[in-house]
């Protein structure tokens, strides 16, 4: 048997108030191998990582490096150790170059006051990216890079400190289907060059592709070790959940109706000047899911923050059911029946400190039922949020309780269930199951769907490739600010064409169908 580099023996971590992120785990990372931890959100596969990372210190239990206890409070102490860390959020400073980034806190220098060697940063940003073939242009503003070009910065960081041991974590988040490809196929490579991996991700195929072994993780417990090759995806969620899950999706025919809401040449400039949409057209029927793709940073977000009326735009117009939208005017949005569940639950879907029972009434304390007079009639407002829990299985204590008290999962379900239990026409889902198990995954596919066949129009914004395939009944393509493709969900339409309409290597003539009195005038 191959001899253990790290083993984590009964590592607890108990944060103050009372949560257990870990509970007594056994972890061990055997030499040239790419180990997954896979588990539900919260389940403390990440808090595992952090802590051998020297992120978060453990309550109690140690840690072998080399066969050697360690004790590991810093990331450079672990870094020291061999032991880096690539995050889900990059930690790259924008307006540096790519080799900048890469030397950062590590800068080559040279004479009596230490100037930094420019010419000696880009020399090392090719060498290290002609050793691991990472591919990366050393002398670009990482603000300006592709997405995927980012995640390679980040890793070839971690190599030029030295580190044998990455941890990447769900490093395939934001990245085109092609993208996906090339890293694990990178990971494979800088095993065989004598670096280990742990891989920590929710995307099974993934695992699959690339895993020598893997551990299950749930409620902070190890709860499954087994070699990739014993093991399917169905079983590995079903250790997950705890429970069998059924993610695949069974779009029934329904008729779709007119456009309930028609988006065109819409254009937006940033404060710089930038161009972030040009001339943006699209519609959504009702009883139709649209999607929406593309790699992150290609307008989507502000795309969504326009039709929900967060910010105004330049040019074009929106109509609602044939009513003009202003833009600029959330309320206005609400009025005219849009439903919106944000891609970013905690800064723009939820009110932490609040109740739950306020989260969930949040839209709606200004109408009947719950407003009487000038007052929230109480017994009113805490059966309509009853009736919500229950019929969207949102796991709490109680009501009162502060929405921050919830799991991830849960508090997605939360703002699922206070905006499709809204008076709306059209629901924007912008990266709905973003951050949650496949058990609340589950729940919210079968939730969209249920949209649809209520008649309703749901615009479904996603960087899961696989999720918009399997709910949607059109596609659209964003590339650098545009709809470059609308295509439409056939059995023909595969995965790695859409991943080059991502990636700007094929572009199409969107086909928009302009319905009577709904135009292209321009506000």
């Amino acid at each position: 048997m191959t001899a253990s580099l790290v083993e984590m023996q009964g590592i607890t971590k108990v944060y103050p108030g009372g949560k257990v992120a870990n509970s007594n785990v056994n972890f061990d990372l055997r030499q040239g191998e790419i180990h997954a931890i896979v588990g539900e959100n919260g389940a403390g596969k990440s808090t595992l990582m952090k802590i051998l990372y020297g992120l978060e210190t453990p309550t109690s239990g140690r840690i072998l490096v080399r066969g050697k206890q360690v004790r590991i409070d810093d990331p450079g102490i672990a870094l020291k150790l061999g032991i880096g860390m690539v995050h889900q959020n990059f930690m790259l400073v924008p307006s540096f170059t790519v080799a900048q980034n890469i030397v950062f806190g590590a800068e080559p220098s040279r004479g009596p006051f230490k100037h930094v060697a420019s010419d000696e940063c880009i020399s090392i940003a090719k060498q290290l990216s002609a050793e691991y073939s990472l591919a990366v242009e050393p002398e670009r503003i990482i603000d300006d890079v592709p997405v995927g070009m980012k995640q390679r910065t980040e890793i070839l960081k971690m190599l030029y400190r030295g580190a044998d041991i990455l941890i990447l974590d769900e490093p395939t988040q934001v990245l085109a289907p092609q993208e996906v490809d090339e890293l694990l196929d990178g990971l494979k490579r800088l095993v065989r060059q004598g670096k280990t991996i742990v891989l920590i991700t929710h995307k099974l195929r993934e695992v699959k592709a690339c895993a020598d072994r893997i551990t299950v993780m749930r409620n902070g417990t190890v709860v499954g070790r087994c070699k990739a090759d014993d093991v399917t995806e169905d079983e590995l969620s079903q250790m997950m959940v705890g429970r069998d899950v059924d993610l695949s999706v069974m779009r029934e025919d329904v008729e779709q109706g007119p456009p309930v809401i028609s988006v065109r040449n819409i254009g937006l400039m940033s404060d710089t000047g930038r161009a972030l949409l040009q001339d943006v057209s699209f519609d959504v029927r009702s009883g139709e899911i649209f999607g929406l793709v593309g790699v992150q940073g290609n307008g989507q977000s502000e795309l969504v923050e326009v039709v929900a009326g967060l910010r105004p735009f330049a040019s074009g117009s929106i109509r609602v059911n044939g009513t003009p939208l202003k833009g600029g005017d959330p309320w206005e949005c609400r009025r005219l029946g849009i439903a919106h569940i944000p891609e970013d639950r905690i800064s723009m879907g939820v009110a932490l400190e609040a109740s739950i029972l306020d989260n969930l009434i949040s839209n709606r304390y200004h109408q009947k039922p719950v407003r009487k007079g000038v007052l929230v009639d109480h017994d009113q407002a805490t059966a309509i949020a009853t009736h919500m829990a229950r019929e969207y299985d949102i796991r709490l204590t109680s009501l009162h309780e502060p929405a921050s008290s919830l799991s991830g999962g849960n508090m997605q379900k939360m703002i699922v269930a206070r905006e499709m239990e809204s008076d709306h026409v059209l629901l924007i889902a912008a990266q709905p199951t973003r951050g949650v198990d496949v058990g609340a995954s589950e729940f919210i596919y079968n939730m969209l769907l249920e949209e649809r066949r209520r008649g309703k129009a749901v615009l479904l914004v996603s960087t899961e490739v696989s999720e918009v395939m399997a709910l949607s009944d059109r596609i659209g393509v964003m590339y650098n600010g545009r709809i470059v493709a609308i295509l439409d969900n056939s059995p023909d339409l595969t995965i790695e064409e859409l991943g080059l309409y991502m990636l700007g290597l094929k572009s199409g003539e969107p086909c928009v169908e302009y319905e009577a009195g709904l135009g292209t005038d321009v506000q």
